[in-house]
């Protein structure tokens, strides 16, 4: 079973700069784009990124849906990490606890993703890498 690899980041950009340059707009675009590397990472993973990105933007309103959609991203994460053969390191209850301490789950699980890639030895983003598990 083959997968498409998501893009290395740095973490410290992904937390922290980048969202202060844009005003906050940059996490919305990153929280996008990982559950989209999720999908295409391993296809039995099913995600839609759109909804998550909605959970975060709008499910506020309702208070419920972002944590959700934390907690749920960090599970998948943790499902990635165990289909590249590595051990799943990501918790999803870290993530959700460091919501509340500064964001910091951004920063949490661009750091798992990134073990992820660099198992695979930083391939570009959408090379096909072949899953483990």
């Amino acid at each position: 079973m083959t997968g498409s690899a998501g893009k290395t980041r740095n973490v410290f950009l992904v937390w922290f700069v980048w969202p202060l340059i844009t005003l906050g707009i940059y996490h919305f675009v990153w929280w996008y784009k990982i559950n989209c590397e999720a999908r295409d990472f391993d296809a039995r993973i099913r995600v839609s990124p759109g909804v998550s990105l909605l959970a975060i933007l709008l499910g506020w309103i309702i208070i419920i849906p972002p944590f959700v959609s934390v907690f749920n991203t960090g599970a998948r994460i943790a499902r990635m990490q165990r289909a590249a053969g590595i051990e799943a390191s990501c918790n999803p209850w870290i993530g959700l606890i460091l919501t509340f301490v500064f964001s910091l789950h951004s920063l949490y699980y661009q750091m798992e993703l990134n073990k992820i890639w660099a198992k695979y030895g930083d391939p570009g983003e959408g090379t096909t890498v072949r899953l483990e598990a």
